[in-house]
């Protein structure tokens, strides 16, 4: 074993290494303000999927400042990139996400407030997992020259995980390829690194064409394609009585016409498909699409279908999440200020159905297998390379994703204090592994035992570019 010039850093202990807090703190602190501020700017400027120009920017900008070596429009993504520091084995990828979900409105008030000049929001955290994630891996770099240590630490800029499969285009073009050891976290309302499964999804486009016409003195000469649509949701919701119980079919009409006594020619409906295996959802996503095209021969449209989007469940690696619930419990969880407390209550109150209270925040949860029914293009690459995750109180306990009170909890200091214990959870999991390679090998090992050895990887998205446009 090499020589630590810190050698205090870390203390060896029966059950492997664990981190000397006091020595490892003092560098991620001395980075805490870059990195508050750099999520700070990508809350402000909440940029959608594929079009976050100037949220990448920033972060390949301040990685190429602690010198690491930026790969920039990688898997022909404009907003994607790689950011490397060290040589060698293991290979540990941090991954980085820094999307916002449109129609959410963006503000840090604990009330709802209606839109200003935005069209979107971070309803995700994304700009927290973003820049804590980078935040990591200039602590990891800063502990490998600290400790002549030989590895590689990269940082992997995802853009558009929220329905855009970023992360899986970066596969299929092979750049995880040489990755060991994959590591991620996400916001959340509670804190655990649970061995977590998640929801395969599946997503298109479906597009009807009809015939336009004056829909009350030539009614007969048109062919409606929102009765296409309105068809084939009919449909689809009477399919539910017969798909199985975990499944998860939802849609929204992205076009259906602008006045009443047209009758509109064109229209659109943009569905998801979601079950625990993928196999299943290719299933259900086929009957989907048998959905569409009767409703097209029910009204005398035409339709068409574009697949956005498709991922893989998460495959939870016990060896690695071990290792990261044991990092989280060893930090234990948030604890609010006075202040806090009181955004915390206003929140409170904005809860249909309040399912948790203040100092959940401080509880890590006890280890044990669980499901998520969301998804995450983080699944495809747990397929294929090792991974492992951590969700952390965030936001104010009980609440959910995706809503404006995500949006607020992420744009003030409740946010910010999960980040920060996020990157101490990854930091310090990164190290173990680099003075504990075994640990990668017996990761791999467990992930083919598990992905079976037939595994052959097909994107459920199958050959197309990414659609870049997808938010337009």
């Amino acid at each position: 074993m090499k020589k630590l010039t810190l050698i205090s850093i870390l203390v060896f202990c029966s059950n492997g290494w664990t981190s000397n807090h006091s020595d490892l703190d003092p560098t991620i602190n001395k980075h805490q303000s870059e990195f508050e501020n750099i999520a700070m700017q990508i809350w402000d400027l909440a940029e959608v999927g594929y079009q976050e120009y100037k949220s990448s920017k920033l972060l390949q900008d301040s990685l190429k400042n602690h010198g690491f070596n930026i790969q920039n429009n990688v898997a022909n993504i404009p907003t994607a990139f790689i950011a490397e520091y060290g040589s060698g084995k293991p290979v540990i990828a941090i991954l980085g996400e820094f999307d916002a979900l449109p129609g959410v409105a963006q503000s840090a008030s604990p009330f709802k407030e209606s839109y200003k000049d935005n069209q979107a929001g971070h309803a995700c955290g994304h700009h927290l997992f973003g820049s804590g994630s980078a935040w990591s891996s200039v602590v990891i770099k800063d502990w490998l020259i600290a400790n002549n240590i030989k590895g590689t630490i990269r940082f992997y800029g995802t853009p558009a995980e929220e329905g855009g499969s970023g992360k899986v285009y970066m596969v299929r073009a092979g750049l995880f390829n040489d990755v060991d050891v994959a590591l991620h976290w996400h916001p959340g309302s509670v804190s655990h690194a649970r061995p977590r499964t998640s929801n395969s999804n599946k997503s298109a486009k479906f597009s009807f064409k009809g015939i336009s016409a004056h829909a009350a003195s030539a009614p007969e000469q048109g062919r409606s394609a929102l009765d296409g649509v309105e068809s084939m949701n009919m449909m689809v919701n009477l399919m539910r009585e017969h798909i199985p119980q975990d499944s998860r079919i939802h849609y929204v009409i992205t076009k259906g016409g602008l006045a009443p006594n047209v009758i509109p020619d064109d229209a659109q409906v943009y569905y998801y498909v979601r079950h625990p295996k993928r196999k299943m959802v290719e299933n259900l996503f086929e009957r989907v699409v048998k959905a569409a095209k009767g409703a097209a021969m029910g009204t005398g449209t035409e339709v068409s279908y574009e697949v956005m989007h498709g991922n893989y469940p998460l495959m939870p690696n016990d060896t690695l999440q071990r290792i990261m619930h044991e990092k989280l419990s060893d930090r234990g969880g948030i604890t609010y200020s006075s202040s806090e407390v009181e955004f915390a209550n206003e929140i409170f109150k904005t809860f249909l159905n309040p399912s948790a209270e203040i100092g959940d925040q401080k509880n890590i949860l006890p280890y044990e297998t669980t499901h998520g029914y969301g998804s995450t293009d983080v699944g495809d690459i747990s397929w294929l390379v090792p991974t492992g995750g951590a969700r952390i109180a965030a936001w104010v306990p009980g609440t959910p994703a995706h809503s404006w009170q995500a949006v607020a909890s992420g744009g003030t200091t409740i946010g910010l204090k999960g980040t920060k214990l996020a990157v101490q959870v990854l930091s310090e999991t990164a190290i173990e592994i680099y003075l504990n390679p075994s640990i990668a090998e017996k990761a791999k090992a467990e992930l083919l035992v598990n992905v079976g050895e037939d595994f052959n990887y097909v994107p459920l998205l199958g050959d197309r570019d990414p659609p870049l446009n997808y938010r337009n």
